[in-house]
């Protein structure tokens, strides 16, 4: 048994140029949303969510990354990934996090790309046309800052009250001409300033 999606949607953006430099390779960012009839929308404060879960979250995620996988031209083609929910006005924050944070709908898409790293994250309550950001990291290193990119994306009639924006996205590379360094230079060059400041 799945959720009851209405529809699902697309987005693919491909940046050739940034600040005024022209990309090596570009950078393409995908986004895929299925729009889902809230399970637990109208039926006052449900304590357990899990039955739902249970029942559904792992088709979903397998649904999406099946998505994603295809627009961006297979899923090894993969280096940054991230996912998002926005519920409708009927809905807690809860009941979006219910879905996206559970290994049953994540797993799915760390296996595909074979991840190391954990799923950035953003959930939100929101109407019909709220802006939506997909937060993406290096699928293996959360250090690397490079790969600190969003994807934002917004979806006309979604969500409506009773509903749940349920994204993925991918990138197949970070930003384009990435210049500050990652965490782990960054440890370095404190330790560093440290030991001098101590001398």
């Amino acid at each position: 048994m799945s959720f009851e999606i209405r529809k699902m949607i697309t987005t693919i953006e491909e940046t050739f140029i940034e600040g005024g430099k022209a990309a090596e390779q570009p950078v393409t960012m995908v986004g895929v949303a299925a729009i889902i009839r809230n399970p637990w929308a109208g039926r006052g404060f449900v304590e357990d969510l899990s039955p739902e879960i249970k029942a559904h979250c792992s088709d979903l995620g397998a649904l999406i990354v099946e998505y994603v996988s295809r627009a961006i031209g297979g899923a090894d083609k993969i280096e940054a990934y991230g996912k998002a929910a926005v519920v409708g006005m009927d809905g807690e924050i809860e009941h979006a996090s219910a879905v996206v944070h559970t290994l049953r709908f994540g797993n799915h898409y760390r296996n595909a790309v074979n991840a190391q790293s954990y799923l950035a994250f953003t959930n939100k309550r929101g109407g019909p046309g709220t802006s939506i950001q997909i937060p993406m990291m290096h699928k293996d290193d959360a250090g690397f800052r490079s790969h600190y990119i969003t994807m934002e994306m917004s979806i006309e009639d979604a969500p409506a009250a009773n509903e749940l924006v349920i994204c993925l996205g991918g990138s197949t590379a970070g930003r384009l001409h990435p210049r500050i360094g990652n965490r782990y230079q960054d440890l370095k060059d404190l330790e560093q300033e440290a030991t001098l400041a101590n001398q």
